[in-house]
């Protein structure tokens, strides 16, 4: 089995050497590159296969949000994991419209780190429980107002509940049913179902649901 690449970037020479250490005692993960300076990354890019690009956030020149824009623009293939110290709930909602795989905080001990890189090689996303807690107190327009405050909880079925932690995981329609063996109908019906029994008008709103309901 190939080793997952990754490409570290961050503009602290002592965080690129203690992550590359750190990474390299991961089973099954390569590191293939450190670049102190972001506007280095799209030319490693273009030059070396790489699965991950590990990135902080704040960086000079060419922060993580708009680094991240230009990795899916040009190789859409390349997953970015966003590792830093910000919890700030805007530049969460702006590093998930820039299309990041993950994101983790730099408190985050091996064990976490080693688990997103792997659920991201997956082709899932990774969101660390502090992330997630945020995301929760963003204001979300989609979500009817009485949802706001945590309600009992909807008679959801096993099967239902299995679905909402596929979605969290942005999986599609079509992934979702090659997962669980069933129709892409079937999962429609599903999620149909989902959004009757809990009132929300979208995904977004059923991974707040989920979230504030511990189903996650």
């Amino acid at each position: 089995m190939s080793p997952i690449r990754v490409l570290i970037t961050d503009d602290h020479e002592i965080i690129l050497d203690s992550l590359s250490l750190l990474l390299s005692r991961i089973e099954s993960v390569e590191v293939v590159g450190t670049l102190n300076d972001s506007r280095k990354v799209l030319e490693f890019l273009k030059n070396n296969e790489v699965d991950i690009v590990l990135s902080d956030m704040n960086m000079p020149d060419l922060d993580g949000i708009n680094l991240t824009l230009k990795i899916r623009q040009q190789f859409p293939m390349v997953k970015v994991l966003m590792l830093t110290v910000s919890e700030d709930a805007d530049n969460i909602r702006e590093a998930f419209r820039a299309g990041i795989s993950g994101y983790v905080m730099k408190k985050a001990g091996k064990n976490e780190l080693e688990k997103a890189i792997k659920t991201i090689a997956r082709g899932e996303k990774y969101f660390s429980e502090s992330v997630m807690t945020q995301l929760v107190a963003l204001p979300m327009t989609a979500v009817r107002a009485s949802d706001e405050a945590p309600a009992p909880l909807a008679p959801l079925t096993d099967r239902e509940i299995e679905i909402i932690r596929l979605i969290a995981q942005e999986l599609s329609t079509n992934a979702i049913a090659d997962k669980l063996f069933i129709s892409p109908g079937t999962v429609e019906t599903h999620r149909h179902n989902i959004l009757r029994k809990l009132g929300v008008k979208n995904s977004i709103g059923i991974i707040k649901y989920a979230v504030r309901h511990g189903l996650l």
